[in-house]
């Protein structure tokens, strides 16, 4: 059974007002302001704001026992400038909802209007509106906020759009759903001295050119993980414009990304192994630190057959996928300590890429998002 026309257009007109104005990870402010106010008129059994930053959570209890069941969407939308033309393109200047998060957080604006309606039978229904999912830094800091004390869920959902797939078909793999990411950054200290006498400073110049190399072949290391894994080198610096200058400073960034968290403690072990070799034979000094540390989403099974349930009541498209997203997500740090599960649904096969300066969240695929966490919710008896 479909969703009403004028309850759908309601959302879809939340969703360009979110669009119109996006806000960076950790400044959610007046998005999640807009967000409250409609949650407030849904009547939920207990508001929490300010959760983690900028987060929301509406719960909605039944007053009998019975499971939590928690549905999250994220807040937060990108630096990047868009480039279309239509009325609600963001009016504010290089931030964009060029990621669907406007879409994700619309769905859940709905899924409180169909619990206004139709009030949970048993246990809890809450649902989470969490900023800083781009950083990797919002849902780690929701769990562990003190108030998140307030939900302790026993199941976990959320989704994505996923241009590239059929519009409106749900994407779905058990285990590892979306991989393990971190950016590593690794700077070199030697010592400057004039460019007509470099052999009084150390230049670290092979150094820096050794471990692009070096670091490189990680990828070809196939003895060093176990399942997909990838380094990709994005900046490095070497010193100053400054032609009468040997430069004693380097840095060199690359982003690590792999399946299984298992495999991303194997490769950082290995990268901080190669950086000290390297840099002790050039008697040059180092150091390494992390970032935007994002860990492997392991979808549960049991939470991976819900969802496929859900999927099939409601005649929508299921495609099981055989391997895992190589982006991130950072729903992984809700896997690793609760039953959750991560899905897509397809965004349209030739729809722009995320993060591309023409994308726009595809309102068509509102619906069969709201049916599915419907389905989810009727499947653990809950409506």
């Amino acid at each position: 059974m479909g969703l009403d026309s004028n309850f759908l257009e309601e959302i879809v007109n939340f969703r360009k007002q979110l669009h119109s104005f996006p806000e960076l990870s950790g400044n959610e402010k007046n998005t999640s302001n807009s967000v409250a106010l409609i949650l407030a008129k849904t009547k939920p059994s207990e508001l929490i704001r300010n959760i983690g930053g900028y987060g929301i959570a509406a719960i909605y209890d039944s007053g009998k026992t019975g499971p939590t069941i928690l549905f999250r969407a994220d807040l937060d939308a990108l630096p990047i400038q868009e480039s279309n033309a239509f009325a609600y393109r963001s009016k504010n200047d290089g931030i964009a909802h060029l990621c669907g998060h406007d879409g994700h957080s619309a769905i859940l604006v709905g899924m409180a209007k169909v619990l206004d309606k139709e009030r949970p039978k048993k246990g809890r229904v809450v649902l989470l509106f969490q900023p800083a999912e781009e950083t990797g830094q919002g849902a780690k800091k929701v769990i562990n906020d003190k108030l998140f004390l307030k939900i302790m869920p026993d199941f976990v959902f959320a989704l994505h759009n996923l241009p590239g797939f059929e519009k409106g078909s749900v994407c779905i793999k058990d285990g590892s759903f979306a991989s393990a990411s971190t950016g590593v950054i690794i700077q070199l200290k030697g010592l400057s001295s004039h460019a007509a006498h470099p052999e009084d400073g150390k230049n670290p110049d092979l150094l820096l050119a050794d471990l692009i190399i070096q670091l490189n072949e990680i990828n070809n290391n196939k003895n060093l993980v176990k399942d997909f894994a990838l380094l990709t080198v994005i900046h490095a610096r070497l010193g100053e414009q400054a032609f009468g200058t040997s430069p004693g400073n380097a840095v060199l960034m690359a982003t690590i990304r792999a399946s299984r968290n298992e495999d991303m403690l194997r490769i950082r072990e290995q990268i901080e192994k190669t950086v000290e070799q390297n840099s002790n034979a050039f008697k040059i000094k180092y150091a390494i630190s992390y970032t935007e540390e994002f860990p492997a989403t392991i979808n549960n099974a049991k939470c991976t057959e819900i969802i496929m349930k859900a999927a099939l009541a409601n005649s929508i498209p299921l495609k099981t996928l055989a391997s895992p997203f190589r982006w991130s997500e950072d729903f992984g740090h809700f896997t690793q300590s609760y039953n959750a599960a991560l899905f897509g649904i397809g965004s349209g096969i030739g729809h722009p890429q995320l993060h591309n300066e023409h994308y726009d969240f595809p309102d068509e695929i509102i619906e069969p998002a709201i049916l599915i966490y419907k389905g989810i919710l009727k499947e653990l008896g809950v409506l």
